[in-house]
């Protein structure tokens, strides 16, 4: 029997990224005591990921043939990516994939990484928006183009816009909008609401850049990866949802809607932002793990 097979190579592969998260004292991958079972254990999944990205096989495939060998080429790729996730490189970069909202999206090193929590400012949107209505839809920020193909594929009869002062974003979200044939979106290279030119727009959503230039954060973990410009909003945060707030209501026919994700511990000032600029009927949405996520206005008729 082969020594290079499916199930040999992922149970080293899960070793390696084990130990490369256990600090030097010997506790666990997520900074709490551990044991090295549990920590293979917690980087399994990983492994599975990179090798099925390899072979092109899902994780499910590769459970069912643990004993099949692999190929010298096979491995010397697939030991190429471990060494850089245990770097920390994120897996959504290493494969250029990442599923959101059921829709398999391509990224890259110059677009964030989509992430759960920014589902819940989708649902806030739809909820928001009849289906049987024409309604224009405009993603400042859009990225790889999330929430806003998220909402399109949603919402057929809505027209959506979607803006990025990146045009290597763009391009990204451009591609995903091409994959998966969703064709009631556009695309504009804008900062702010500045693609937004005359007032006919019913609902204005944004994923903005909130975190605070000094945040430890910045420098550990997939934000350490990703660009930086899309992540710091100057020294509180809070610089983009501000200008997002004064800037929307002048875009908004009446009645209509904005809503913003920020920091879980941003719900306070984002509803004073609201509030100061004229908005009524203000909500916060929490994410799943009960933090303050999504803020939403309507504004006056």
């Amino acid at each position: 029997m082969p020594d290079d097979t499916i199930a040999r190579t992922l149970a080293e592969a899960s070793t390696r990224l084990a130990l490369a998260r256990r600090p030097a004292a010997g506790r666990g991958i997520e900074g709490i005591a551990g044991s090295p079972d549990a920590d293979r254990s917690a980087t399994r999944p990983e492994a599975e990921i990179l090798l099925g990205f390899v072979l092109g096989k899902s994780r499910t495939q590769l459970r069912m043939y643990p004993e099949a060998p692999l190929s010298p080429e096979t491995l010397a790729r697939f030991a190429s990516l471990i060494g850089r996730r245990a770097e920390g490189e994120p897996i959504a970069y290493l494969t250029g994939r990442r599923e959101f909202w059921s829709l398999d999206l391509m990224v890259s090193p110059d677009t964030l990484i989509p992430r759960p929590e920014s589902e819940h400012l989708v649902e806030v949107a739809l909820e928001s928006i009849d289906p049987g209505e024409s309604a224009q839809v405009a993603d400042i920020g859009t990225g790889a183009g999330p929430v806003a193909l998220a909402i399109a594929s949603e919402r057929e009869r809505a027209t959506v816009l979607a803006t990025d002062r990146s045009l290597a974003a763009l391009h990204i979200a451009r591609k995903n909008a091409r994959g998966l044939g969703i064709r009631n979106v556009s695309f504009a290279l804008a900062d702010s609401c500045a693609a937004l030119k005359n007032a006919h727009w019913s609902m204005i959503v944004s994923n903005p850049p909130y975190i605070a230039s000094d945040d430890p954060h910045l420098l550990a973990g997939d934000p350490s990866f990703e660009p930086r410009d899309a992540l710091v909003a100057g020294s509180q945060g809070l610089d983009m949802l501000t200008r997002l707030a004064r800037q929307a209501p002048a875009r908004l026919v009446p009645g209509g809607r904005l809503a913003l994700e920020h920091g879980w511990q941003q719900g306070e000032d984002v509803r004073r932002l609201l509030a100061e600029n004229g908005f009524c009927e203000i909500e916060t949405r929490c994410d799943l793990a009960g933090h303050e996520r999504i803020t939403s206005g309507r504004k006056r008729t």
